[in-house]
């Protein structure tokens, strides 16, 4: 056995070893000077001297040993059985030699602390689990009371929507009235923009995941984005990528959180500007990263653009990004977000190429 493997095997000894292995040698060596004396041609008053020194030391080290285990192995011993009660879930368990006033003492009395804590969170945890259930459902019955109404209300508004129409065409062409009746007509399209919107988050269809090719999924988008943008100075510029491997995803689905994405760029650019998609593929995920040149993001807002009915635009619903977020983390990923006023915004989309694999944590970060 070499040096290193000696260290290795002499530091995992337990510590009864580790004490009982000096006290041995004090007791062998007691022995062999016992042998000496005995044999040595000196004083007998002397050799009793000695004969009793080494006996009591030899009685010292039994008397060591004895201690060493009855106010460190036990405690030990129980320590171990307690904190197997703790892992079994058992947050009631505590030592008994918390009361002691030594070193022992010391450490049973913190160890009973950090299970009182550990005890204190898994309530505090429990309870508040049951708050967020509770919220959870009440949510769940406005949502579905919502999209009932929605669902209502979109019906009578189609109707509403064809005799504004009728109206527009049968006033004089010179009526003053054309231009209220064609306000009227955009916003019915709002709230028809909107009821859609609340329908599609409230009642979202599941995803029909297979593998398709991602670069046609956001080339699609793009190509739809372009003709928002023909008669402004913005450009929608797509880096391929056609070396990556399908991806197991809706491109439908999809295709309508890239098109959001690039949407609210081009919204967020005054004047002229670009708005880049690039893809490239990160230890089994495919990410697509849209940037724009726009007004960028403050600090506050930012944390808050995946909540429902959240915007920082008068005309936007705030169900976008929010239903955005829902079809990603529906397919194992996640959207990441960060922003700067006047410096633009990037998102980059994270989806797993294949759907066995777990997704990454499914928060929006910074």
């Amino acid at each position: 056995m070499n040096l290193p493997q000696f260290v290795r095997w002499a530091t995992g000894m337990r510590w009864q070893w580790k004490v009982f292995i000096p006290i041995v040698s004090v007791l062998a060596l007691s022995i062999l000077a016992i042998r000496a004396i005995l044999r040595s041609p000196e004083n007998w008053d002397v050799k009793w001297i000695l004969i009793s020194a080494v006996f009591f030391a030899i009685l010292l080290c039994f008397v060591l040993l004895t201690v060493l285990l009855v106010l460190v192995e036990r405690p030990l011993e129980e320590l171990m059985r307690t904190i197997e009660r703790v892992r079994r879930g058992d947050l009631t368990a505590r030592v008994t030699f918390a009361k002691r006033e030594d070193d022992i003492g010391h450490l049973g009395h913190e160890f009973n602390q950090m299970i009182e804590q550990l005890n204190q969170n898994r309530e505090e945890i429990q309870e508040l689990h049951l708050r967020e259930m509770a919220r959870a459902e009440h949510l769940a019955s406005i949502g579905e009371l919502a999209a009932g109404l929605a669902h209502e209300i979109r019906n009578p508004l189609a109707g509403i929507a064809g005799v504004v129409d009728i109206m527009g065409k049968e006033l004089p062409a010179n009526s003053p009235t054309r231009g209220v009746i064609g306000e009227v007509h955009r916003e019915i399209l709002r709230i028809q923009a909107i009821l859609n919107d609340l329908l599609s988050y409230a009642r979202p269809r599941p995803p029909d995941i297979h593998p398709a090719d991602i670069n046609a999924t956001v080339e699609q988008a793009a190509s739809i984005a372009r003709q928002q943008v023909l008669t402004k100075p913005i450009q929608v510029l797509v880096d391929p990528r056609p070396s990556l491997p399908l991806v197991e995803h809706d491109p439908a689905l999809i295709q309508q959180v890239i098109l959001n994405l690039v949407l609210n760029g081009i919204q967020a650019i005054s004047g002229t500007g670009q708005v880049r998609l690039a893809l490239h593929d990160d230890s089994g995920f495919v990410v697509v990263q849209v940037s724009d040149t726009g007004r960028g993001i403050s600090a506050d807002a930012l944390p808050r653009i995946f909540k429902p009915f959240f915007t920082t635009r008068k005309e936007g619903t705030g169900l976008g990004l929010s239903l955005a977020s829902s079809i990603v983390q529906a397919h194992g990923g996640r959207i990441e977000v960060t922003s700067a006023p006047g410096k633009g915004t990037h998102f980059n989309v994270w989806l797993p190429v294949h759907q066995s694999k777990p997704g990454r944590p499914k928060s929006a970060s910074r």
